[in-house]
């Protein structure tokens, strides 16, 4: 799962609806995969980001150090920066927990399992 992926992701844990997201990562285990570089695409996912949730889970990763708040204008480094964490950083293994009920969400060869048991829908 790209962490791109991970920035769209929240608990719909029935009754949860505070603190929900982002999706906390626990015993994460990553890779990092080739994939070509867009500039274009870059600048219009980064208007689509959730940027204070994607800064949290990159400095968390201990991926990278993204400024607090996003700066005006970006620079294609700026965006190759952003490519890197969103686009080439998988995470392969681990779990994503709700910080509002808790609710764990295993992630098994890149794929999270966000399906839920009868009593949580």
């Amino acid at each position: 799962m790209r962490l791109l992926t991970h920035n769209m992701l929240m608990c719909h844990v029935k009754g949860c609806t505070t603190n929900n997201f982002p999706l906390r990562i626990e015993e994460a285990e990553l890779e990092q995969v080739e994939v070509e570089f867009s500039e274009d695409f870059c600048r219009r996912l980064i208007n689509k980001l959730d940027w204070p949730a994607f800064v949290q889970t990159a400095f968390a990763l201990g991926v990278e150090q993204l400024p607090e708040k996003l700066p005006e204008s970006v620079d294609v480094e700026f965006l190759q920066r952003i490519h890197k964490i969103a686009l080439e950083t998988k995470l392969k293994a681990g779990r994503m927990v709700c910080n509002g009920c808790s609710h764990v969400y295993p992630i098994t060869d890149g794929i999270p399992n966000m399906l839920l048991q009868e009593t949580e829908v």
